[in-house]
């Protein structure tokens, strides 16, 4: 393997291992989106599409941006999910990509340019279910598909809404009232829908939900989208973090008592301190918020940061650490011998969560699949 200064290493066991862990979950036939936005939840796109063709049904991407990425790597069908400019709706037809639709105007664009390719445009309609974000409402549902069954060129494959409260709450009636308002309006209409993602699969194993389509994202990552799910099926269903983020020493010295530390002199030691420098910083996702509060691994050991993480590096503790030397392995994220720097403790610490954690990771660094 090429010697990098940092990198970002992938388990393909891991990550069909968790596609596999909620396959058993389902315990019933449903077709499978790979949430693959943002970098593959900072991932990284082009290895896990490649990890995961053939292993799944549909990929998942945001924008007309992520498509035109996505068509350099695989022809497999494409869920876009997010919004796409009318200028460039031609464009996501020609790449085959799925659009959401919400209205009118870009439906009559969408069978113009079917008309124009002599192609059916296939589309899937958003539902704003009790989430106040893109959608029709659900009144408004019936009429759009209804008017848009007249038109040649577009054929509608499903409905599907998103849960707005289903992570953290403990309480479902809000989850329970999204479902039953967009089965309802597809049980009208004689068309299938979706609405879980892996919150939705965990928080209700049996199924009753329903939706014929299944989108995994952190989940398939290994990660858990709350702690309170995690805590409900630690031990029932084991997954498995896909990403482990590395970097080497750039520098180790010993500093006197009182010495300051980092921008803003936030950190004084308080007694001769061993320190080593580590070439990582917030553009390259390692949150400034980690001051003084994070910890990394370098020999199996806990080291903290101490003072504040700047740009492109950060200062920890290695007194502690035996035989330390420069250009030594340290781990940001992942495992270490014995101990282990999870996505939820990083979140916990900086109050924020594990999605935001690996999604900022930056694009730059060197993925590879091991």
């Amino acid at each position: 393997m090429k010697n990098f200064l940092a990198h970002i290493e992938l388990s393909k066991e891991n990550l069909l291992h968790n596609i596999a862990a909620f396959r058993s979950v389902l315990g019933v036939e449903k077709k499978l989106v790979a949430v693959v936005k943002a970098n593959a939840y900072g991932h990284g796109v082009k290895e896990v599409v490649a990890m995961l063709e053939g292993h799944v049904d549909y990929f998942q991407v945001d924008d007309i941006e992520e498509l035109r990425e996505l068509r350099k790597i695989t022809d497999m069908p494409t869920l876009v999910l997010g919004y796409v400019l009318k200028d460039d709706l031609e464009e996501l037809v020609k790449l085959n990509g799925i659009a959401t639709i919400f209205d009118w105007e870009r439906m009559q664009i969408l069978n113009d340019i079917g008309k124009k390719n002599n192609q059916k445009v296939i589309v899937h309609v958003e539902v704003d279910a009790l989430l106040g974000r893109l959608g029709l409402l659900a009144n408004e549902v019936e009429e759009f598909v209804l008017k848009a069954k007249e038109l040649e060129f577009v054929s509608i494959e499903s409905l599907y809404a998103h849960f707005a409260d289903i992570e953290d709450s403990e309480n479902l009636i809000h989850a329970n009232n999204q479902q039953a308002l967009i089965k309802s309006v597809a049980e009208r209409l004689k068309l299938p829908f979706h609405i879980s993602a892996t919150a939705g699969v965990l928080s209700d194993p049996s199924n009753n939900w329903g939706g014929h389509i299944l989108r995994l994202g952190i989940g398939m990552y290994g990660l858990w989208p709350s702690k309170r799910l995690e805590d409900e099926w630690k031990g029932k269903v084991d997954l498995e973090p896909v990403l482990g983020w590395k970097t080497k020493i750039a520098q180790i010295k010993t500093l006197p008592s009182g010495y300051p530390i980092g921008y803003g002199c936030t950190y004084i030691t308080t007694k001769k301190t061993v320190i080593a420098i580590i070439p990582q910083g917030y553009s390259d996702g390692y949150d400034r918020k980690l001051s003084n509060n994070g910890e990394v691994l370098i020999g199996g050991k806990r080291c903290p940061v101490l003072g504040r993480v700047a740009m492109n590096m950060f200062t920890v503790d290695v007194t502690d650490v035996q035989e330390v030397s420069v250009e030594q392995e340290v781990v940001l994220l992942g495992k270490q011998g014995s101990e282990e720097i999870t996505a939820t403790e990083l979140d916990e610490r900086i109050g924020t969560i594990s999605y935001e954690v690996v999604a900022r990771i930056s694009p730059l660094l060197n993925r590879i699949t091991i």
